[in-house]
């Protein structure tokens, strides 16, 4: 069943602000000196990071300037940090110009992302991510 415009834009949106209400308290805890807290269900189970552990620690080293940390920390910091900067407006110009832009940009991805060509060097990205986490210690 695919997803319709309207619930695709209720989801984003509710995760660009759930991201941004996250992204304040790592900002927080970061500047009170406590060295991170960990949330990963994945890490709690079974003590391996999944391949997204690191990302908000890498977008709160964005927000500083700090482009080469975060990308050894964890690239997906920088497509985390992308969406939450263009979705939000995104959303907005769609919905004051009454056009579909982003769901149709959503759609074509999403046909774009099933063709193995695609998807397979995509996963290959997140297994070599997460094998990195995984040697790095996160």
């Amino acid at each position: 069943m695919p997803l319709s415009r309207r619930n695709l834009y209720r989801i984003l949106f509710m995760a660009c602000v759930a991201g941004y209400i996250w992204l304040y308290i790592g900002l927080s805890i970061h500047q009170s000196g406590i060295k991170t807290v960990e949330v990963c269900p994945i890490k709690h189970l079974t003590n391996i990071p999944c391949p997204s552990c690191g990302s908000t620690r890498a977008v709160i080293l964005l927000t500083k300037g700090e482009f080469v940390k975060a990308l050894l920390l964890n690239p997906l910091g920088y497509v985390v940090a992308v969406i939450m900067m263009l979705t939000p407006f995104w959303i907005l110009a769609d919905l004051v110009t009454q056009k579909e832009t982003l769901y149709k940009c959503y759609q074509k991805t999403e046909m774009h992302l099933r063709k193995p060509g695609v998807a397979i060097p995509l996963i290959l990205f997140v297994i070599v991510n997460w094998i990195w986490n995984i040697t790095k210690g996160l």
